[in-house]
């Protein structure tokens, strides 16, 4: 059975957390405008105390806070101006009596009791303090004393006492039951906790975007393995691999060593398919992973555990090339080998759509920045954009076909200039979001060439090895790609193991890093750092660094 908790014990926390930091002002407004009150005491028996020795300076701001009956705050406001009438302060006696929120309630619910008191101070102060004698203020067989403590059980029996820090108490306690639960690094990991954000602090962040230079750390696979996919977190904490044996690896970036901090992997039980993880994706908030394997499995992981949440046995026929989370994370888009693009739902655990229409392997998918629209492309160099809601196919275009129209000035799908364009397409291996623009993709084929485009199918700027277009081409075929953080640059590998980074501005290429002897298979950016990891047929997952 689920615990429930009143919205008012959390405006309670909140208030204890004011009033120990003595933010009265902000304590006073949440007061105010919630109608809560903190209900609470530092300590019964100062406050006993306080109202038996009648140290009224001290009573009546811890009273404040406390939801006290009207007949209470009635009794300790007159005990309050009987002693100040006593003190011969028949002044100060008369503005308590003016301006106390109990006096005014007590006029209209009891105007006979408040005459009385309202006598006795105007006695007070006409005849200079002196014409009031203390013993007529007390009925017969009650004294000032006895008056206190009938005032301070009935104070006492309103009030509790809460323990200090409550607030920040129960944050810590919940943080450690996420630590027990492996939701959380344990102690000694170091970094620091983002409690708002509900993640653990990004260590470092690079002000300027800038294209690597060197190598800053390489993890080496097993000899039956290889690196088939790997992604970083959006945390930036934690670099995932995928292998040809299936497994699923949590490495610090920092160090290229393994996180040990997550329990599952201290105890070797590793994130698992059957066959080569071919590709994965991390949800937005970083909880969740996707991973689809060789034998169309698809499987959703919770990161901080370890645990398999979703397993769609039967997401495809084929292989699993892209796995995609939507926006919100409650689905996951795929493509694959076996020609088409589907969405499985988390909560159902069902395949919900499929587009179909692709005459060739689907090697790239991605959601469009509002969600509304998936952009696909395919073996055969086609791409096309499909309603997601609808399953509609909205464009079909080709990238190569659609630069060549556009430098020669066409617009139409047919021939340019007499010269056909069938067979002049590429295979589409990478579609993703353009950072900084909501209409632009970046689009590489098996070419020498990318493609800046819009969803329309316009190339805006082309990012190629020939940007002489003498055809003479210093490079291999390009294997994969991806954009900075910021869409400052363009990171394009080639199969000849190398990165060859472009200005995202001018199409021009600013620098060109051999990362390896043999082709480039993939390639992930770091999502807040200067941070370029790179895998191939060498079996090597490597870090370069600005």
């Amino acid at each position: 059975m689920a615990l429930e908790i009143e919205s008012e014990d959390v405006l309670r926390l909140i208030m204890q957390y004011l009033k120990e930091h003595n933010l009265t002002s902000s304590l006073k407004t949440l007061q105010s405008e919630s109608k809560v009150c903190l209900d609470t005491v530092d300590n019964l028996d100062n406050l006993s105390s306080d109202i038996n020795h009648g140290r009224w300076e001290s009573v009546l701001p811890q009273v404040s806070g406390l939801a006290l009956p009207l007949n209470t705050l009635v009794a300790l406001y007159e005990q309050v101006v009987l002693e100040l009438l006593e003190m011969r302060e028949g002044e100060l006696a008369r503005e308590l009596l003016r301006t106390a929120e109990p006096f005014a309630k007590l006029k209209v619910e009891n105007p006979e009791r408040f005459l009385k008191l309202e006598h006795w101070v105007k006695r007070a102060c006409s005849g200079g303090g002196t014409s009031l004698d203390p013993r007529d203020l007390y009925a017969a067989g009650n004294s000032r004393e006895k008056r206190r403590a009938e005032v301070a059980d009935a104070v006492l029996a309103e009030a509790s006492v809460v323990a200090p820090s409550r607030l920040l108490a129960l944050l810590g306690q919940a943080l450690k039951w996420q630590q027990l639960q492996g939701q959380l690094p344990p102690r000694g990991t170091g970094g620091k906790y983002d409690l708002f954000r509900g993640a653990q602090r990004a260590r470092r962040r690079d002000e300027e975007e800038r294209p690597p230079r060197k190598l800053a750390g390489q993890i080496k696979f097993g000899k039956d393995s290889r690196p088939e996919s790997a992604r970083f977190s959006p945390d930036g904490l934690s670099l995932a691999s995928g292998g040809a044996d299936g497994f699923i690896e949590l490495y610090d970036p920092d160090s290229c060593r393994l996180r040990k901090d997550l329990e599952y992997q201290a105890k070797d039980e590793l994130m698992m398919h059957d066959t080569a993880v071919l590709c994965q994706g991390f949800s937005r908030d970083g909880e969740h992973l996707a991973t689809g394997s060789a034998d169309g499995k698809l499987k959703i992981w919770k990161v901080s555990t370890g645990q398999c949440l979703r397993r769609f046995e039967s997401a495809h026929g084929k292989g699993i090339t892209c796995a995609a989370f939507s926006h919100d994370g409650s689905q996951v888009l795929t493509t694959s080998f076996d020609q088409t693009v589907r969405i499985h739902g988390l909560k159902s655990g069902r395949t919900l759509k499929e587009f179909r229409g692709h005459g060739a392997f689907v090697n790239a998918a991605c959601f469009t920045a509002d969600g509304a629209r998936i952009v696909s492309g395919a073996a055969d160099g086609e791409v096309k954009v499909w309603d997601a809601k609808t399953m509609e196919c909205l464009v079909t275009f080709r990238p190569r076909q659609a630069a060549i129209r556009a430098q020669a000035g066409g617009t139409g799908l047919g021939d340019v200039g007499g010269m056909s364009l069938a067979g002049m397409e590429a295979a589409v291996h990478t579609i993703v979001p353009m950072p900084g623009s909501s209409e632009h993709l970046l689009v590489a084929t098996r070419s020498t060439t990318a493609y800046l485009i819009t969803q329309q199918g316009a190339v805006v700027k082309s990012f190629s090895l020939d940007a002489s277009g003498t055809g003479a081409v210093a490079g291999g075929d390009f294997t994969c790609a991806c954009a900075s953080p910021r869409g400052r640059w363009v990171f394009v590998a080639s199969d000849d193991g190398k990165v060859h980074c472009f200005n995202a501005e001018t199409g021009e290429i600013e620098r060109t890093l051999a990362v390896g002897a043999g082709e480039v298979s993939g390639m992930t950016h770091h999502p807040h750092r200067n941070l370029l990891a790179t895998f191939g047929k060498d079996g090597m997952l490597k870090l370069w660094k600005a």
